[in-house]
């Protein structure tokens, strides 16, 4: 069944803030597969729209909803910030803390690549010292065949000295 886009842009209204209704509630409500709902859902994310992936609280958002808020509000100023939360059922401490994980989630991104990075040194140098223990211990047990045969040749030449 084809439907409008009037239709479509408000069933999708009722899946933003304030209303934040879950797809199968309303689809229910609507009378329209669930299927449909979540294939429009990303359609419209794909062409920018913010639109929550539950119907929870915007505490439950997930990290790609809230970073799109963070992103869409980051030219605003008190005023229209105000305006956008009130639109979207948001609070703007809610939307200052989720800018400041943001931020910190950078500078926590680059003091993890540094942890990782000194781990990979780290096992690299152990990795150098295990190889050559091991090369000595192969040189060691060469060493050991080598005598082990060279007695049984010479026990074999001139037999053995118990006799």
């Amino acid at each position: 069944m084809k439907y409008s886009t009037e239709r479509k842009e408000a069933v999708l209204n009722k899946l933003r803030a304030p209303h934040n209704r879950s797809v199968p509630e309303v689809a229910a409500e609507e009378g329209i597969s669930a299927a449909t709902i979540y294939l429009w859902r990303k359609q419209a994310r794909q062409s920018g729209q913010l639109l929550p992936e539950g119907g929870c609280d915007p505490e439950g958002w997930s990290s790609r909803d809230k970073f799109n808020a963070v992103l869409e509000t980051a030219s605003l100023s008190e005023a229209e910030l105000a305006e956008y939360c009130r639109r979207r059922g948001l609070y703007p401490e809610q939307v200052r803390r989720w800018r400041l994980a943001c931020e910190q989630g950078n500078d926590l991104s680059q003091a993890a690549s540094q942890r990782e990075g000194d781990a990979l040194k780290q096992e690299r140098k152990r990795s150098r010292k295990l190889q050559r223990e091991l090369k000595r211990k192969e040189a060691a047990l060469a060493e050991t065949a080598a005598l082990l045969t060279l007695r049984k040749k010479a026990h074999a030449i001139w037999g053995d000295e118990d006799e």
